[in-house]
């Protein structure tokens, strides 16, 4: 699909209505209730996740509790969700990829999100303790082994731990981050005032999800909307 940014809603709405034509009216409500329950109040970022299977658990976790985009950082390597994991769950979320760790907090705190580290070695908050109503806020997953960088500790605003009962310390970054992005998610939605996506961000997805749920898309709207050359 070309580069349809900053066009006016009306441009995405008469595009919609024509592909709306070819698909179910099912497809078209299943696409409509899953924007309602989309989110970029609270995202995520992932330090070097190196192992097929956690990339993919994290693109599947954030789709599942509706985070529509989440962050990389792929200084030492790149992440590389395996497709037969995701089973195309990627192409419904926005996937930001960054060079380094500076890179990805200038970028996050320029957007206005609070860093908030996840480790279980300090007590500031837990799952049920955490402020979400103070704002927008990025959860920081480190590597499988290492956990979060120190560069990371050192510009948390927030750190959330999950309490542990027994003897094993902490759990991994797939299982961490499914707990942590669906009980926050949840308290979110529930508390928080304006956590939704914006009109126009609204309809500029549900253009490019429509456009990505119709066979042949583009030779559909160019019979109808003739690229100028």
């Amino acid at each position: 699909m070309k580069n349809t940014e900053n066009k006016p809603l009306e441009w995405y709405t008469e595009r919609i209505e024509y592909l709306q034509e070819f698909m179910s009216e099912a497809r078209q409500q299943v696409l409509r209730r899953t924007l309602a329950n989309r989110t970029r109040y609270m995202t995520i970022l992932t330090e070097n996740t190196f192992h097929p299977q956690n990339a993919s658990a994290l693109v599947r976790h954030c789709e599942a509790f509706g985070l529509q985009e989440m962050h990389t950082i792929e200084d030492r390597c790149k992440f590389s969700p395996n497709q037969s994991i995701v089973r195309g769950t990627d192409k419904w979320i926005e996937l930001n990829r960054h060079r380094s760790t500076t890179e990805a907090l200038r970028e996050l705190r320029k957007r206005g999100y609070r860093i908030v580290a996840t480790t279980p070695h300090r007590e500031d908050t837990t799952p049920e303790t955490f402020d979400v109503c103070k704002g927008p806020f990025a959860l920081v997953f480190g590597t499988e082994h290492a956990g979060i960088s120190q560069q990371v500790i050192a510009a948390a605003d927030e750190f959330v731990r999950i309490p542990m009962c027994g003897m094993v310390e902490s759990l991994n970054v797939s299982a961490s981050a499914a707990i942590l992005i669906y009980m926050l998610s949840a308290r979110m939605r529930a508390s928080v005032e304006g956590w939704q996506l914006t009109e126009a961000d609204r309809t500029e997805l549900l253009y490019r999800w429509t456009y990505a749920s119709v066979q042949d898309a583009e030779a559909i709207l160019n019979r109808k909307y003739p690229q100028v050359p």
